[in-house]
């Protein structure tokens, strides 16, 4: 019963581990006299959290000095190498702490040193983590991510939105040395992102640039401001600033001798899918768009469909998912009428202790520090990003749009519902007269567009397929229509 109320909160659950740096794996030998067993070696598990389960690896060896050290790998998100800053081995029990996610494991570990039993705590909540010695990591598998040498030109460049004075690090792939090519800028999902949209592992935007490539048609894909190699602060950013972000993409792309002016593109996935059309109703340069599972519904529609259909097919009641319905209606009220942060954080802080009260311990035992988690989800329900996602509603840019647009949705996407917001697009498209547009929902797709059982994003990370080789196609196949067209 008390998974809805990890869901309810689940999308604010912050894990911050993507912060990617290089490991030396541990080799263990396991000794014959168990007496003399170390706790260094390699330590794995699952760790799961709202829709989704995480696989968890610990790295533990000693220094010349003799001194515990540790590093913490969540390979399903794609980061390595993350440094644990205080490793405490002391009766039989474990401690790691994490600073930079703001994370602690402890664990009991067995008297043969083959288990650690435990929990991992972040963010004022505890989830139960059982970690086992293991000789070798499990390997990560994603088929489709390609491999040097390229058959493309591979560049790394950098430009500055001059507005907000944000240097823009990214990658651009090229078809060849030799002649002019149409172009895509590639626009990615909510939260702080990477040029790759590393997400789970996989790396999608990789993927889709090395195949739209192949096919003859540039692509840049960059860093969100903030991430990897480009400037910002992405805490304070709203889906506006990161439309600005792209429009300096575009004038950059202008100045390429090897794109074609006339024929640059958006490809936008999900928060993407609202930003690509509010640059083409302002750039007279975007010559088509793509939307992958974009929205067509405010914040906060999408919001209550989500939690709704992740928790249907997590197993929750009707009963608990009216009551979170409830619950979410009551919070969204509050931070759309109160404008001032500091009132509408206490008003909010209130509300959310009087609801946490009326649960029963069973209900609630996953909160492990009250004030800490409350400071996570006030932090994240009233930030920039959050108000303006909230309130925003696609439908009026999205009537003005009158280049050819391309929306596709997989079938059992959870987080963005395909029937709802491919419905409110191909309205709205409509009712502003655009006449040059195609509405897809793809069979069997997910959120990512990998082929999936049941859409849940805890299947994101055990999926080898990073998008599926369907979706690939039918978004290449449209770009080059619109091309030929053009």
């Amino acid at each position: 019963m008390k998974k809805i109320y990890r869901i309810m909160f689940g999308s604010l659950i912050c894990l911050a581990l993507i912060m990617s740096s290089s490991v030396s794996m541990i080799e263990f030998a396991q000794q014959q006299d168990t007496s003399e067993i170390s706790i260094e070696g390699i330590w794995e598990g699952k760790l799961k959290v709202p829709g989704a389960e995480l696989r968890i690896v610990f790295n533990i060896s000693k220094n010349p000095d003799g001194i515990l050290t540790a590093t913490l790998d969540s390979p399903d998100q794609g980061a390595t190498g993350i440094p644990v800053e205080e490793v405490i081995f002391k009766d039989n029990t474990l401690r790691l702490e994490v600073k930079s996610a703001r994370g602690v494991f402890e664990g009991k570990v067995s008297e043969d040193f083959l288990v650690i039993e435990g929990d991992w705590k972040q963010s004022g909540q505890t989830f139960p983590l059982t970690v086992k010695r293991v000789d070798k990591a499990v390997e990560i598998l994603r088929p489709q991510e390609p491999k040097r040498p390229y058959p493309y030109i591979e560049k790394k460049v950098a430009y500055t939105n001059l507005k907000a004075g944000v240097k823009l690090g990214g990658t651009l792939t090229l078809p060849s040395d030799k002649g002019v090519f149409p172009a895509v800028l590639l626009i990615s999902g909510s939260g702080l992102q990477d040029r790759n949209e590393t997400v789970f592992g996989h790396r999608p935007f990789l993927v889709l640039a090395d195949y739209l490539t192949r096919q003859g048609i540039a692509v840049l894909r960059v860093d969100d401001r903030g991430a990897r190699e480009s400037t910002g602060i992405f805490s304070q950013a709203t889906s506006e600033d990161f439309a600005s972000d792209v429009l300096a993409g575009i004038e950059y792309l202008k100045t390429r001798k090897e794109i074609n002016p006339e024929q640059i593109g958006l490809i936008g996935h999900s928060e993407g899918g609202l930003i690509a059309p509010m640059v083409a109703v302002k750039s007279p340069d975007v010559a088509f768009i793509v939307l992958m599972a974009g929205t067509g519904l405010t914040g906060e529609e999408v919001s209550y469909l989500q939690t709704d259909l992740i928790s249907k097919a997590m197993g929750a009641s009707e009963q608990e998912i009216a009551r979170s319905r409830q619950f979410n209606e009551k919070i969204f009220s509050l931070i759309k009428e109160e404008e001032d942060n500091e009132i509408a954080k206490e008003r909010l802080r209130q509300m959310i202790i009087a609801f946490l009260a009326e649960l029963s311990d069973e209900e609630k035992d996953w909160i492990s520090d009250p004030e800490e988690f409350l400071n996570t989800q006030l932090q994240s329900l009233l930030s920039p990003w959050s108000r303006f996602f909230l309130t925003y509603d696609p439908k009026p840019i999205l009537s003005k749009v009158k280049c050819p647009v391309f929306a596709i949705n997989g079938e059992k996407d959870l987080q963005v519902s395909p029937k709802e917001n491919l419905s409110a697009i191909e309205e709205a498209l409509k009712e502003g007269g655009n006449q040059n547009y195609t509405i897809k929902e793809l069979p069997g797709l997910n959120h990512l567009f990998q082929t999936a059982q049941t859409g849940l994003p805890s299947e994101y990370a055990r999926i080898e397929e990073t998008i599926s080789p369907v979706a690939l196609k039918i978004i290449s196949d449209w770009i080059l229509e619109q091309i030929r067209n053009k």
